[in-house]
């Protein structure tokens, strides 16, 4: 098998193309929910810390110094990025949970058990018989 062969029915697999799917899905998502943090939730949170911006927050190792910029970490990106990953993970979490459920077959009552063939319920009954017999002859001994 060729190179070129075992790559195209990799390429076609379903598992492949669904992950594209997802991971274009998933950046479109990502987006929505960037949105969301920084424009929606954060706003609030900021206010209720005293209007303090996240994203401006820094800690300065050195002021800059003529044309050399200064020297920063920059904690309030880190934790808006925090912030953003909790609620895509959230928010993720509540939508496998929502389609797992969607999925979830309900249990079925067991199925009644199948009746015998005829000729099982005739042995069954000639060693019930064969059973009483013996008995009948033990009683006697």
């Amino acid at each position: 098998m060729s190179i070129l062969t075992e790559f195209k029915e990799f390429a076609v697999k379903g598992n492949v193309v669904d992950l594209a799917v997802g991971v274009i899905i998933g950046a479109a998502f990502g987006k929505i929910v960037t949105s969301l943090v920084t424009d929606v939730i954060m706003p609030p949170i900021g206010l209720a810390v005293g209007g303090v911006n996240f994203t401006s927050l820094v800690f300065t190792l050195k002021e800059a110094e003529g044309a050399t910029p200064a020297v920063a970490i920059r904690y309030g990106t880190f934790l808006q990025a925090v912030f953003d990953f909790m609620i895509v993970a959230i928010s993720i979490f509540l939508m496998v949970k929502g389609i797992n459920r969607l999925k979830r077959e309900e249990p079925k009552p067991p199925a009644p058990p199948a009746e015998p063939p005829k000729q099982e319920l005739l042995l069954t009954e000639i060693r019930d018989a064969l059973r009483e017999l013996a008995r009948a002859g033990a009683a006697r001994s």
